[in-house]
């Protein structure tokens, strides 16, 4: 047993982004997997009191939210890592690049949680918005992301933008909410980022509950 813990699923693009962000600083953790997303007993979200995935949590501290994990993950790395955070994105491309990446994550969870948990009508005016929101997105960062990129700090190792990017585009391989083959540039980006040791370690998979 670890003493860090990240609560979430092996399932989600939130908590694999924290997952790979602690692999790529050399922190260990362990996964204690949330098994039911219609659960609503805070206790089961570690007490966040949002009901929401991922949180941190190392003894009786509890972290809430992707970012803040990531930034506590780095202040515990015992290396030093050039990471590159939003504040320091300087062109209006990666902000706003950065900020669509959030939105289609945002939305995954929308279409999955309404229609796959929840069994809601997907041809309700709100998914229909959502997924035209999504499929918008998509397509703005497959013709910006080069040049977003681009203008991410040289000496980097780590950038929680190129982070979420894959994490987003590879749940949408795992999670076939919109096809996302014909985005050339994000699949290209994708393939690429795959090739890290830390995207091989934190590969989507479903936790299964001990006995089912």
């Amino acid at each position: 047993m670890t003493s860090l813990q990240i609560v979430g699923r092996r399932s989600s693009h939130f908590t694999r982004i924290a997952r790979l962000f602690a692999e790529e600083l050399g922190v260990s953790y362990e996964i204690a997997p949330i098994y039911d997303m219609t659960a609503q007993d805070a206790a089961i979200y570690a007490n966040n009191p949002a009901l929401k995935l991922p949180i941190l949590r190392v003894g009786d501290d509890v972290v809430f939210g992707t970012e803040n994990i990531c930034r506590a993950l780095a202040d515990r790395a015992q290396k030093s890592t050039a990471v590159v955070w939003p504040e320091q994105l300087r062109s209006n491309v990666s902000r706003n690049a950065q900020e669509l990446v959030w939105h289609c994550m945002n939305s995954q969870v929308q279409i999955v949680f309404g229609t796959v948990v929840c069994k809601l009508p997907g041809d309700n005016l709100y998914f229909d918005k959502a997924r035209l929101g999504f499929a918008g997105a998509l397509a703005w960062l497959d013709a910006h992301v080069s040049e977003a990129l681009h203008a991410l700090p040289a000496a980097r190792q780590l950038s929680l933008f190129e982070a979420s990017l894959f994490c987003m585009i590879e749940h949408l391989h795992f999670r076939k909410t919109l096809p996302v083959e014909q985005y050339s540039n994000l699949e290209a980006f994708r393939q690429s980022y795959a090739t890290r040791l830390s995207a091989q370690r934190t590969a989507y998979e479903f936790d299964v509950p001990p006995g089912g």
